[in-house]
């Protein structure tokens, strides 16, 4: 079935984190009372129709800071060849995994296999650890939860987090820390020449539990404990109300 449209009525709610008053969450209750979820190995054709196996791996994976990197690694020199398809058989080096895009950025590298371009970690169909990113794998082996391994934009898509300064008429000022939808647009311009994308297509919003559920964990480490279940409250209550704007166009009505 097709996307829906990218600009369509939204409910968004504000509150004051109880945890820092100097900072207010702004929450998109569309999105996240949604029922995506990600398709991955259950019917998702990629982001280009190329390389229909690697979901939305094909480009590598930015660091968001040194912390999100030095964290990675830590996991990386954890990996061994039964959990990593282009382990290299010895001490893994960061050249084995962390290349520069063109702006001279570091990310993690791409390499091609049977003419998919996709991230180093991609393990692809017929490895025997199974498909899929080595270090999720290795986190759940661990019985940790894939945040704790994975670069920080691999385990937030397609939530998305944004901070900006407001100034208050009255001379004061906070800090808005925003949840939302990270739809085609969140990619910059190439977002939309990509050949297909989840979070807006309704073949992707298929989950029994809406997103502020399923994806706890997630909007937890991204506001804290306080903040999500002060969010999880806004969430319920909106479900509640069954107003049409409860409703992500893209899930089943």
């Amino acid at each position: 079935m097709p996307e829906v449209d990218l600009v369509f009525p939204r409910a968004w709610v504000e509150f004051v984190d109880p945890s820092d008053g100097e900072q207010v969450i702004r929450a998109d209750l569309t999105w996240l009372t949604s029922s995506w979820t990600c398709i991955f190995g259950g019917g998702c054709p990629g982001i280009y129709a190329d390389a229909p196996d690697v979901g939305c791996c094909t480009l590598g994976a930015h660091f968001s800071d040194k912390d999100d990197r030095k964290r990675v690694a830590t996991f990386v020199g954890q990996l061994e060849p039964r959990h990593w398809q282009q382990h290299p058989g010895r001490t893994v080096k960061s050249s084995d995994w962390v290349e520069k895009d063109d702006d001279g950025e570091p990310k993690t590298r791409t390499v091609e296999v049977d003419g998919q371009q996709a991230c180093v970690f991609q393990n692809r169909p017929g490895f025997a650890a199974g498909a899929g990113c080595a270090l999720h794998g290795l986190a759940l082996e661990q019985g940790r939860h894939p945040l704790e391994s994975k670069p920080d934009v691999c385990w937030q898509l397609p939530i998305r987090r944004t901070f900006r300064d407001v100034e208050r008429p009255d001379g004061t000022s906070y800090t808005e820390i925003s949840i939302g939808e990270y739809d085609r647009r969140g990619w910059g311009p190439g977002g939309h020449d990509l050949d297909w994308y989840c979070s807006g297509n309704t073949e992707a919003h298929v989950a029994p539990e809406p997103v502020y559920v399923s994806n706890a964990p997630e909007l937890t480490e991204l506001i804290g404990e306080q903040a999500y279940a002060e969010l999880a409250r806004h969430c319920e209550a909106h479900v509640r109300s069954r107003s049409a704007l409860a409703l992500h166009p893209a899930d089943p009505h």
